[in-house]
């Protein structure tokens, strides 16, 4: 028998000031029991050496009862398997989570048992270190009770002789371990590591011989868009917590809802709302400080802003957005359309289309853009899509996660064959072609031989192949994008890919022109990007229409 974990009224407690955590069949002793522990902790590192029952909030105490509480008095099987905690920084969230796992330790049975706390940095898994230690040396009975191995970071359980290792998370270290309990602190950073999502896989497979097992996931936002495997776990936990998933995961959640994120007026950035995601307002932070701390960032420009906000509001951030980026991803997110995912819903609403292909180098990806009028409302439609050899995970080996998914995403396809890649795009003309919508493809003058000669061989004349010139001669292109999105009149698909893309993209002044250039945007990627300005420069000529009305042959 599953538990159900769900907390459809999210909302309306947050605005309420209530507890995230659902009406649960909680065992109270046991839950209550270990609150009692958490309670008595305390905390080395504040004047007068406070006990968490004076300095913790409530919102957390309900955490920790009803994980402990959620263990089979019978069975001896945790019903509540993993928590994710989703929390704004300066909320105490890894002194909290460091005292949830002491109160493990000294709440665990079983002998020898392993447990592990880990962070991505250092700096971070010595604060959860710290905090721990200093609970103990603070109470005579604790410190007759643990061993505490400051060299190493561990803290040993005399009588159990059950352990707690606190380490910075490394995949090859993380891998191939057991533990009847984890935590992992700031996940949004795992999510941009590679091979970050195996070790977690490995870690969660190390719990299946322990009923009692829990994995704690305790988070902020992350301050790009959400990638790898925090990406994966935060939409679990979105699911079962609005009840369209069954999970054993406690989802709790300090976020704003979606509308609000979205909405142009931005509710989120009215100080009148943070306390609706900052529960340890009061104690570890103060609005008064926020507001303070948000109006250093708010001259530095929208994109630092909206990087603020993703940490200390949960804001979650739908492109990369930096102080410097191009204008155009500040309406990005508004002219989203998700019914135009599919290339099919693009041709069969346009009366011409143009296709933009840009970059392919074997650490590159090779982007392409159908960009369409659409019959009638003369909108501008835009699928966007890339290719990349494999070899690209080795030379880019930050952005390895990230790349798989935009390829789960079905957004990027990587290839084992040089070539393949090519084809596959000549593929995408000739799906253009045979609608009877194609008007023209744009490419690179940099070598396309490779790409023109794939296309011919799909009977589209040599002709229709027109070399767009990069660097300067694109400003107009870019410059007629800006404005289209800002007026809502250029929609697309919303893709995880092209977010990251727009994100990525830095404009460079060069005489009296503002630049959209590769070699600006470093070592991320923005070739569909500019798969999509090379499609607006052949769009942007007015193609007389290929045909006056929507063809339901691609309905």
């Amino acid at each position: 028998m599953t538990w159900d974990l769900s907390c459809p009224d999210w909302a309306d407690r947050l605005r309420a000031g209530r507890s995230l955590v659902p009406d649960l069949p909680l065992d109270l002793v046991e839950g209550n029991r270990a609150v009692a522990i958490f309670n008595r902790l305390r905390l080395a590192d504040v004047p007068g050496t406070p006990a968490m029952a004076e300095a913790g909030g409530d919102w957390f105490r309900d955490i920790v009862r009803a994980l402990f509480g959620s263990l089979d008095p019978v069975t001896k099987a945790r019903m509540i398997r993993e928590l994710f905690l989703l929390v704004p920084k300066k909320n105490s969230k890894t002194t909290n989570g460091a005292l949830l796992m002491l109160t493990a330790l000294l709440m665990n049975e079983r002998p020898r048992a392993p447990f592990l706390l880990t962070a991505p940095f250092q700096k971070t898994a010595d604060e959860a270190f710290s905090a721990i230690a200093g609970a103990i040396a603070l109470d005579p009975v604790l410190e007759a009770k643990l061993h505490v191995r400051d060299h190493l970071k561990t803290i040993v359980h005399r009588e159990t002789k059950a352990k707690l290792e606190i380490l910075t998370f490394d995949p090859a270290v993380v891998t191939g371990k057991k533990v009847v309990g984890a935590l992992i602190d700031e996940l949004h950073v795992l999510g941009r590591m590679a091979r970050a999502d195996k070790a977690m896989l490995q870690l969660r497979g190390g719990m299946q011989p322990f009923p009692e097992a829990f994995l704690t996931i305790i988070t902020t936002q992350s301050d790009e868009a959400p990638v790898g495997v925090f990406r994966d776990d935060l939409i679990k936990a979105r699911e079962v917590r609005d009840g369209k998933r069954q999970s054993a995961v406690l989802p709790v959640l300090y976020e704003f809802p979606e509308e609000m994120q979205r909405d142009p007026e931005k509710p989120w950035r009215d100080p009148v709302n943070w306390p609706l995601v900052t529960p340890n307002v009061g104690r570890s932070i103060s609005i008064d400080r926020l507001i303070a701390d948000c109006a250093d960032e708010e001259p530095k420009g929208e994109g630092a802003l909206r990087t603020w906000a993703s940490q200390h509001l949960n804001i979650e951030i739908g492109m990369a957005m930096a102080a410097s980026g191009w204008a155009g991803a500040l309406f990005w997110e508004q002219c989203a359309d998700a019914a135009l995912v599919p290339l099919a819903e693009v041709l069969r609403r346009c009366e011409v289309v143009t296709v933009g292909i840009d970059g392919g180098g074997l650490d590159d990806l090779l982007g392409v853009c159908v960009l369409g009028r659409e019959t009638g409302s003369g909108r501008w439609l835009a699928w966007c899509k890339a290719w990349a050899h494999k070899v690209v995970l080795e030379r880019r080996k930050s952005e390895a996660s990230r790349f798989e998914q935009f390829a789960k995403d079905g957004d990027l396809v990587f290839v084992e064959n040089v070539g393949d890649d090519v084809e596959q795009v000549a593929d995408v003309v000739e799906e253009c072609e045979k609608a009877g919508v194609l008007h023209q493809v744009g490419v690179d003058p940099e070598g396309i031989g490779a790409v023109v000669d794939a296309i011919v061989d799909r009977k589209v004349e040599q002709g229709r192949i027109v070399a767009v010139s990069q660097g300067w001669k694109l400003m107009g292109p870019i410059k007629t994008t800006e404005r289209r999105l800002a007026a809502n009149t250029l929609r697309h698909a919303g893709r995880p890919l092209m977010a990251w893309c727009v994100g990525n993209a830095k404009p460079e002044p060069r005489g009296n022109a503002i630049l959209v250039t590769k070699q600006t945007a470093g070592t991320a990627k923005i070739d569909p990007l500019m798969a999509l300005f090379t499609a607006v420069a052949l769009l942007s000529l007015n193609p007389a229409a290929r045909r006056t009305k929507p063809n339901v042959r691609w309905l």
